[in-house]
């Protein structure tokens, strides 16, 4: 479990395929710190260290992990949102993030404000997975890469996220720009309610 705060970026320093899945290595600020066997948040995504290299780890991405985030377009160089997942006796500072992606979106828009950025993103929309908690609500939370936001201008199928310079800074949303693909983790919350409403 994590809580959307991201610690570091991680640099992909490898990418290799391996039938239909693909292992990627990545260098990190806290490479050392890590084991084998640990769980690791990559954009979002629960990734397990499978192997550790001096100051590179490694970690696979299965066939399903590919189809249904924005890692199978990672390429070597590219920066990743990195956060380990929560110590039980730490503060929730993001909100209740499983590191499952639900699904992708595209950025539609970035517009600067003032000191900070709204980012438009458009996803696919499904009326069924909507019932069942799909979907992002006004001032509600959604994870964008891994990173715990709050939704503005919540629509059918878009929403924006106002972002400010410090995690412009230390996120990988200073690389995001129009076309963009990012994943998505919508609320656990929202999903557990909306699938109590069928049962009544």
């Amino acid at each position: 479990m994590f809580s959307g705060i991201i610690e570091g970026m991680g640099t992909v320093v490898s990418v290799v395929k391996d039938q239909e899945n693909v292992h990627f290595s990545l260098h990190c600020d806290f490479t050392s710190e890590l084991k084998v066997d640990q769980s690791l948040s990559h954009n979002g995504v629960c990734l397990t260290v499978v192997k550790k290299e001096g100051s590179h780890y490694t970690v696979t991405a299965i066939k399903e992990t590919l189809l249904k985030s924005n890692l199978g377009l990672l390429k070597v160089g590219d920066k990743v949102n990195l956060e380990r997942s929560m110590k039980i006796d730490g503060r929730l500072d993001g909100h209740i993030v499983q590191g499952h992606v639900d699904q992708t979106a595209e950025c539609q828009s970035v517009v600067a404000s003032d000191g900070s950025w709204y980012y438009t993103f458009k996803y696919g929309f499904d009326l069924e997975k909507a019932r069942l908690g799909y979907m992002t609500v006004e001032k509600g939370s959604v994870t964008v890469n891994g990173v715990s936001l709050t939704v503005v201008n919540s629509q059918k199928d878009s929403f924006q996220v106002a972002i400010i310079p410090y995690t412009f800074e230390h996120t990988n949303f200073h690389a995001i720009s129009e076309g963009t693909v990012v994943n998505l983790e919508f609320d656990i919350i929202g999903k557990y309610l909306s699938r109590l409403a069928e049962f009544k």
